[in-house]
């Protein structure tokens, strides 16, 4: 859906072509994918050719430092989830509780997917063959790690059952987490109850088999 005043191809027609600083216009094309990413709504409307004609440039300048669509989409998503890790790091400031922790960490996720719901899509939703190879292992995220450690928290605390493994109840956190964004992101006209206490009320159903 394109917003009231913004037409991709009206830029191209108004700004005129100018030689640009690599560096320069590298952020340029990251800006302006950024922004019809969040005015069309759709990162099926942002081809090369459409943000070419934005920034002023031709096709072949966008390729020349970004391998295709895909790198160039999952370049402005790792903008936003650079930003993730403080996200969810704020979240948790000051608070001892362990488990509350992982509320909060649960809390904050979701509602940063729902605050930049196509980037989401494209970062966790996007199939595997369409993803570079540069970002397969998602797991290797600072927020991944915060999981894992918020986890084994609660392990030597003595809160979760007799060998419990904190890498295993992280992978079913995420699991049950994502799942719950994921619906919200794609299904945003369902009558859904209060958030947060939607989020409790999911992560108290994951925890259950994991708490002692």
């Amino acid at each position: 859906m394109t917003s009231p005043g913004w037409q991709a191809g009206a830029v191209a027609t108004t700004r005129p072509r100018a030689r640009k600083g690599q560096s320069e216009l590298r952020e340029q094309i990251l800006d302006m994918t950024e922004r019809l990413l969040v005015e069309l709504g759709s990162e099926e409307a942002v081809s090369i050719r459409v943000v070419a004609d934005a920034v002023g440039v031709t096709p072949p300048a966008i390729y020349r430092h970004f391998a295709d669509k895909a790198d160039l989409v999952f370049e402005v998503c790792a903008r936003h989830f650079a930003q993730f890790d403080e996200v969810i790091a704020e979240a948790v400031e000051g608070v001892d509780d362990p488990v509350d922790v992982l509320r909060r960490m649960g809390t904050a996720y979701v509602r940063f997917g729902l605050e930049h719901p196509e980037h989401y899509r494209i970062m966790f939703m996007a199939p595997a063959w369409y993803t570079p190879e540069k970002w397969e292992n998602i797991l290797n995220t600072g927020a991944f790690a915060q999981l894992i450690q918020r986890i084994e928290a609660i392990i030597d605390a003595g809160l979760m059952r007799p060998g419990a493994d904190a890498f295993s109840v992280a992978l079913h956190t995420w699991a049950n987490i994502h799942g719950l964004t994921s619906l919200l992101v794609a299904r945003p006209s369902i009558p859904w109850p209060d958030l947060d206490q939607l989020i409790d009320e999911h992560l108290d159903i994951c925890l259950r088999a994991h708490l002692a």
